[in-house]
């Protein structure tokens, strides 16, 4: 996917991501979300398409029991006319619904995460990432826990350059404990593909393990969304757990 600074390739465990930018060819917006995971529950989880949306669900309810499943399995990602909204929580719900005031996609994400925290994970506190698509532009947001324990937000406008994206993430890179949380701002990452099937194919490939390492893959979704007609979606998802 990374063609512009080689970003995906260095996140060794990056937990969940999100990019959103403008593909290549100007007129789609582009949205991936990926899964990474260390734990068996965390593995043990599979993307769906259905509901209007791409779904978190379980591969193996046994091993799953034992995650905490709030956390585990939610809705990623969900289209409508009014827009798109993605998130690595239960928060997609809201965002979707705050996305039919027709507002500006940081005013969208502002009062759609105005009551949500950081995830309770104690003693890593997950960071809760999201994003949305409306009007014809997209922003992202992350919310962290800071030193205090207090819930700390952040939101960002994401500028639609061609064959290029802003990417957030849960975890900073590194695979280590504890897991170090993503702070800052967006980091820019390029999109390879015409196709959300290229495109998926790319992240997929980018997050690929080094020799002899472990391999931390989940999923890939990605969508292709028409700027003009956000109804139209080419959509494409790898679950790992298929090819293996």
């Amino acid at each position: 996917m990374d063609k512009t600074t080689g970003l995906l390739a260095t996140l060794e465990y990056p937990g969940r991501l999100i990019a959103m930018g403008l593909a290549s060819a100007g007129t789609k917006a582009v949205i991936v979300y990926a899964i990474t995971g260390r734990s068996p529950s965390s593995q043990a989880r599979k993307l769906v398409h259905r509901d209007s949306g791409v779904w978190v669900q379980p591969t193996d309810e046994d091993v799953l029991k034992k995650g905490n499943i709030d956390l585990l399995v939610y809705p990623a990602l969900f289209f409508g006319q009014a827009g798109v909204a993605v998130s690595n929580g239960k928060q997609t719900a809201d965002i979707r619904d705050a996305l039919l005031a027709g507002a500006a996609p940081v005013a969208v994400l502002s009062q759609a995460l105005a009551a949500w925290d950081y995830e309770p994970d104690a003693p890593i506190f997950t960071p809760r990432i999201s994003g949305c698509l409306v009007r014809g532009a997209a922003g992202l947001s992350v919310v962290r826990r800071g030193e205090s324990g207090e819930p700390l937000r952040s939101y960002f406008e994401v500028p639609f350059r061609e064959g290029e994206g802003r990417l957030v993430s849960t975890y900073a890179g590194p695979n280590s404990d504890p897991l170090p949380a993503f702070e800052g701002e967006p980091r820019r990452v390029g999109l390879a593909g015409k196709t959300a099937r290229e495109t998926a194919e790319a992240v997929y490939g980018d997050l690929a393990p080094a020799a002899a390492e472990k391999d931390f893959r989940v999923a890939v979704a990605c969508a292709f969304v028409s700027l003009s007609d956000p109804g139209r979606i080419d959509l494409h998802i790898i679950n790992r757990h298929e090819r293996t």
